[in-house]
Formats: C-alpha cells, sequence, structure tokens
C-alpha cells in the first residue's frame, strides 16, 4: 500500500520531481489525446467544417471543466499539506468533503451548459455553418462534465499523496477506449461530431470508475470508515476558499478563450481549422509545464505542511532549470515540423501552412509559458489563493485586448491571433513571477540560507 504513496519531505527534490512528472506526463499526454483524437478523426473522416464545430465549443467546454476541477486542485492542494505534517485524519477528512463538493459543481453546471450552449455560441459569432454541431458537442461534454470531474478530483488527491501512477494507468485504457469508439461510432457508423462526443463521454465514464475503485482498495487513505464520513463546514470552507480562486482562474481563462475564438470566427473555417489544429497541439505542449507544476505543487505542499522552506526554495530552483531544457527542445520541435505535426490533423494545404505558421510563432514564447507553470507550482503548493485568481484576471485582460489591437488596428490580420497569445503568456509570466518574488522569495531563500 505505501508503494501508493511518495514522502517528498526527504530525499532529492530533482529525483522527487522527476520521478513525479514522468507518470503525470505520460497521463495528461494521454488526456490531451482524447482531444488530439477527436480532432484528427473528424478533420479527416469528416470534414474542415466538422473539426471546426468541435473547436468553436473547445473554450466553452473547458470552462465548465474548469469551474469544477479548480475545487479538485484545492482539495488536493489541502490533503497534501496535511499528509507533510502527518495529520492523517485531516487528509481523510479533506478526502471525504471535498468529494462531497465534486457531486454537486458538476451537475450544478453541467445542468447551465447544456441549456445555455446555442446563446453562448452566438455571442461568439459562431458561423451558421457550424453551430449546429458545436452546440450538439457542448451538451453532450456537459452530460458527461461529473464523469471527467470525478476522475481530476480523485487524480488530483492520489496525486497530492505523491501517486501519479494510479491516474496514469486508467487514463492511458480510456484513452486507448475512447480512440477505439471514436473510429467505430465516426469512421464505421458515420455518427460524426455526435460520435465524437459520445464516445469521449463513455471513456470519461471508465476512467472514473476504475480509478476510484482501485483507490479504495490499493491507498490506505481511501479505506475510510463509517467515522470518516462527517461534513464539516469548516473543512469545505477550507476546500472552497483555495479551489474557488483556482475555479475563477481557469473560468477566467476560459472566458478569454472564448473571446479569442469570436476574433479567430471572424476570418472564416480555414483559420477556425487552423486555430483549432494550433489549438490542439500547443495543449499537448502545455502538458510538460502542467506536470511540472503539478509536481512542484504537492513536492512544495509537503515540504512546507512539513515547515521545509529550505525544500520549498529548492523546488522552485531546480523546477526552472527542468523547464528550460524542456523549453529548449519543445521550440526546435515546433520551428522544425510545425506544418508536418499541424498535417496530422487536416488534408487541406491551406490550413497546413497557416497552422505551421502559428507554431513557430507561438513556440518563441514558449520560455514565458514555462515560467507561468514553475512559479503557480510553487504558488499553489503553499496555498497562495490570491495568485491563481490575479494572475486569471491578468490573462483575461491581455486576450480581451490584444488579439483585437493585434489583427484589427496593428494591421496583421490573423497572424496577430498567434502573435497575441504569445504576448499574454509573457505578461502572465512576468505577473507570476512579481507575485512569486513579493510574497515568497524572502521566505523560503533565507531559509535555505539558513537565516
Amino acid at each position: 500500500m505505501k508503494d501508493h504513496i511518495t514522502d517528498m519531505t526527504v530525499g532529492s527534490a530533482v529525483g522527487h520531481i522527476l520521478l513525479f512528472s514522468l507518470p503525470a506526463l505520460i497521463g495528461n499526454i494521454f488526456q490531451q489525446i482524447y482531444n488530439i483524437a477527436d480532432s484528427v478523426i473528424v478533420g479527416r473522416f469528416v470534414g474542415p467544417d466538422a473539426l471546426a464545430s468541435v473547436g468553436a465549443s473547445a473554450s466553452i467546454t473547458f470552462l465548465f471543466f474548469a469551474l469544477c476541477n479548480g475545487i479538485a486542485n484545492g482539495g488536493g492542494i489541502i490533503v497534501s499539506q496535511y499528509y507533510g505534517a502527518g495529520d492523517d485524519e485531516s487528509v481523510r477528512r479533506c478526502i471525504v468533503n471535498t468529494g462531497f463538493i465534486m457531486m454537486i459543481v458538476p451537475v450544478l453546471f453541467g445542468t447551465i451548459g447544456f441549456f445555455c450552449s446555442s446563446a453562448i455560441l452566438r455571442i461568439m459569432a459562431t458561423p451558421d455553418d457550424i453551430i449546429g454541431d458545436a452546440s450538439l458537442y457542448i451538451r453532450y461534454m456537459c452530460l458527461g462534465l461529473l464523469f471527467v470531474s470525478i476522475y481530476n478530483y480523485l487524480a488530483s488527491i492520489l496525486r497530492a499523496l505523491g501517486d501519479s501512477r494510479t491516474p496514469l494507468y486508467f487514463l492511458i485504457f480510456s484513452t486507448l477506449f475512447n480512440v477505439g469508439l471514436d473510429i467505430i461510432f465516426v469512421y464505421n457508423l458515420k455518427m460524426g461530431v455526435r460520435g465524437v462526443a459520445l464516445a469521449t463521454i463513455i471513456a470519461q465514464f471508465a476512467a472514473s470508475a476504475g480509478c476510484f475503485v482501485f483507490a479504495c482498495k490499493v491507498n490506505p487513505y481511501f479505506k475510510l470508515t463509517r467515522h470518516d464520513f462527517i461534513l464539516q463546514a469548516r473543512m469545505c470552507l477550507m476546500v472552497i476558499k483555495l479551489g474557488v480562486p483556482m475555479s475563477l482562474q481557469f473560468a477566467l481563462i476560459s472566458i478569454s478563450g472564448m473571446a479569442v475564438q469570436r476574433v479567430v470566427n471572424a476570418y472564416g473555417t480555414v483559420v477556425i481549422a487552423a486555430f483549432t489544429a494550433t489549438n490542439r497541439i500547443e495543449q499537448l505542449i502545455h502538458q510538460p509545464y502542467t506536470t511540472l507544476g503539478a509536481s512542484l505543487a504537492t513536492f512544495c505542499g509537503q515540504n512546507y505542511g512539513a515547515r521545509k522552506n529550505d525544500r520549498v526554495y529548492e523546488g522552485y530552483i531546480k523546477g526552472l532549470i527542468i523547464m528550460l531544457v524542456l523549453t529548449a527542445v519543445m521550440i526546435l520541435s515546433m520551428q522544425l515540423f510545425g506544418e508536418a505535426i499541424t498535417g496530422l490533423f487536416v488534408t487541406d494545404e491551406r490550413v497546413i501552412r497557416l497552422g505551421g505558421m502559428g507554431l513557430r510563432i507561438t513556440s518563441l514564447f514558449y520560455p514565458a509559458l514555462g515560467l507561468i507553470y514553475v512559479v503557480r507550482g510553487v504558488l499553489m503548493g503553499v496555498g497562495d489563493a490570491f495568485f491563481a485568481l490575479f494572475n486569471g484576471i491578468v490573462e483575461v485582460i491581455g486576450r480581451f485586448t490584444l488579439p483585437i489591437l493585434m489583427t484589427s488596428y496593428m494591421g496583421m490580420g490573423a497572424t496577430g491571433i498567434w502573435v497575441s497569445a504569445g504576448v499574454v503568456w509573457v505578461v502572465s509570466g512576468l505577473t507570476a513571477w512579481w507575485r512569486y518574488y513579493t510574497y515568497l522569495h524572502g521566505r523560503i531563500r533565507d531559509a535555505k540560507q539558513g537565516v
């Protein structure tokens, strides 16, 4: 059972970060294969219009996922701090109370999204020829919101305890299952966008159910007794206090993505399809940074709970070094193979050329993107709820203003869509570093120096 728990308050910081990151990275990549498989199969077997429909709905579905997943992440951080402090009873209570919340929130937001999908798409100026399929896709995703939220809740708690492998195993299974169902529903049964959405829901249910059963059998903290099933207002408020700013951050980012999508929609189906392809690729690019940030959140959370601030500082420095190495590799890949990667999604040469150009532009800004995730991971680990919301506000302002400024007033046209994304990362990255320096740097640096 202890094989499924990792104590990060002792041992090599780099070793813990890398060993924890690898399964989480593989898991996140497989999670993105959900979206990539949907896009590739739809783009190649149905056509650019169907790909544009899925892409036009992406920021909306992400909004509802984000509102739920912020709560799950907040619960995970509190669990990591209790675990680092050696308070096993509070770990179990936090698991239970976060679970109570996660049974309510997805149902609430899923219902809202189901009935409001068409209205939101019209506000975003979605073209009439794709709005029907886009609305259908959103409604199916809202029906499956409970399943994906439960899986992410379980994964967040398990990772907080240092187990990044269990979520990975079930995610790999469900991803392969999803791809198989995509092929059956879309290629064989010709169900189009409806088939892609249905395949995703079934696969998400398989991941959440399998992960829950396995965690209850092998992880000692999930071997709950009737004494643990007590709804505690104080514990729920702690989870909400930390989780809601994260939810709002993700929601604001999603809303800003909807603002960008509205600008993209004005350029027609070809640009929408190219933007969808590059967006799917960049979601994959985000994954090494995401897992590094999650590893740092767990590492710093456990050590902060154990009052080992010197190890928090060490995690921050080593995290930056790891990030820079990853960034160099990804920039080189996008510069050399941008068109080839875009060509995996579509056969239309116009879309491939435009997508390749977009990847070459945004890859130049990856260092700023990596900085955001490193700093965010450290600050989340020590429970800084303010930063999540503040950083989301900064990104919203940038995404609402810069795409319009660069595409229209600076004469960049569609190219400005990708340039503005990079500039937003720079602004957000500098803001993240400023928050770290003013809020945490002095304390953990002094601890490292023995002051």
